[in-house]
């Protein structure tokens, strides 16, 4: 009986931590990494591939498209405020993080494709 409680236990705090694993890594994302400068803010981010990127880089009163790769960094454009307007990230917290059911369905729908 106690093998059973103590096995309870393990899978209970597995479950707990994965729960917070799948909570902190949904809510720093891609864009946990950058963070707002004065002058400077990386708006969004939108992963091609391994190696390359698309940045929305806010630098003073300029919106720039921004192509980034192993090769380095290419402007791609010059937006206007609306344009970076429909590429920017949600603005409140909850719109952001997905929760962990949306998480785990994600994952699984990924996995059933393979």
């Amino acid at each position: 009986m106690a093998s059973f409680l103590w096995m309870l236990v393990c899978v209970v705090l597995i479950i707990g931590l994965a729960y917070w694993f799948t909570k902190y890594m949904a809510g720093r994302g891609a864009l946990g990494a950058f963070s707002a400068g004065r002058r400077m803010e990386v708006l969004d981010r939108l992963p091609l591939g391994r190696d390359q990127s698309l940045l929305l880089v806010r630098a003073g009163g300029r919106h720039l498209l921004l192509g980034v790769g192993t090769a380095g960094v290419s402007l791609l454009a010059e937006l206007t405020e609306e344009e970076a307007a429909a590429w920017r990230r949600p603005e409140t917290e909850d719109e952001m993080r997905p929760g962990f059911k949306d998480a785990f369905l994600t994952i699984m729908k990924q996995k059933g494709r393979r």
